[in-house]
């Protein structure tokens, strides 16, 4: 066994995270070690990690990096090949073992910032779009558009035919979401502004509490809801009623990673979402870019909403 350097909870550290010396497991038959060179922050693990995590628990879902040895049973990105991947923790670190179905081979034209945002925000916003079936020509609202999953929904659902509509509440984003959404921006501090631009066929909803409350009254018949988020609260209440009447409604609760596992591996989506980079369809909004060694400041302010899209550590 070897060791390397990776972010650990630490609670006496700055914002409870610490780079440290920490022992790297020999690798399973699947997995392919990964030299580390950047990783992207979610709000899900940064929160976890400040707020609640066991001291040395070791948060990261998202890294790109260079392998540096193949899996044992063989398959796989070969050594040397640059790639984007996603772990269920412990991949902010400078080496990591990973299974090869959840890494996949970077195009020339992609950066390793670039592609470092696209594994949990990139792949969410990819499965729940996916909930929605063909969106050629119809209506899709996106809450939260101005976020780390909202700003791809935007852009994937743009780029699937759909006619999309996305809603933020704090005016400052606007022009962000205007970008992908043009005159269909809807800025309001809740969710039921939208309701005038109804019915849906997909609503996307990262935010719980009244905003879920209010897109379940906005489907049309046989609409989808997908949510996976609980920022404003975790507890809704809404019109059973009128859910029911618009015949054959339904809500979908989506976690990233079970469905990775029942639906397609991370692999598949990754390679799909960094060709779209290279060709120009998909254009990730990175909002902070930083050396690791800045990771408890960056992770306060993605805490804080101090900005929108998403934030790119580099490892040196």
């Amino acid at each position: 066994m070897t060791d390397t350097r990776a972010v650990v909870v630490d609670p006496s550290s700055n914002e409870r995270l610490a780079i440290k010396t920490v022992p790297l497991a020999p690798a399973f038959r699947d997995e392919v070690t990964v030299r580390v060179r950047a990783i992207s922050l979610n709000r899900g693990e940064v929160n976890r990690a400040v707020r609640s995590a066991e001291p040395g628990w070791r948060p990261g879902w998202d890294f790109v990096g260079t392998v540096e040895e193949t899996a044992p049973e063989g398959g796989g990105p070969a050594k040397g090949t640059r790639v984007v991947g996603i772990l269920p923790s412990g991949a902010w670190a400078e080496t990591i073992r990973a299974p090869k179905d959840a890494v996949a081979a970077l195009p020339d034209g992609v950066t390793d910032a670039q592609a470092a945002t696209l594994p949990v925000a990139g792949l969410t916003a990819l499965h729940a779009l996916r909930q929605g079936g063909l969106l050629l020509g119809r209506k899709v609202l996106i809450d939260g558009a101005s976020g780390g999953v909202g700003h791809f929904a935007c852009q994937l659902a743009a780029a699937s035919g759909a006619i999309v509509h996305g809603h933020v509440r704090n005016a400052r984003f606007q022009a962000m979401v205007t970008e992908w959404c043009g005159e269909r921006t809807i800025v309001a501090p809740d969710l039921s502004a939208a309701a005038a631009f109804g019915p849906f066929h997909l609503i996307l909803d990262s935010v719980g509490g009244s905003a879920l409350g209010a897109a379940l009254g906005m489907l049309r018949s046989d609409g989808t809801c997908v949510t996976f988020g609980v920022s404003e609260s975790p507890t809704a209440t809404f019109d059973s009623g009128a859910f029911f009447r618009s015949g054959g409604s339904r809500l979908y609760g989506l976690v990233l990673f079970p469905e990775l596992k029942k639906v397609e591996p991370a692999s598949e989506g990754l390679a799909l979402l960094a060709g779209m980079i290279m060709r120009g369809t998909l254009r990730p909004r990175i909002e902070i870019e930083a050396p690791w060694t800045e990771i408890g400041a960056v992770a306060r302010q993605l805490l804080d909403r101090s900005f929108m899209g998403k934030a790119v550590l580099h490892l040196t």
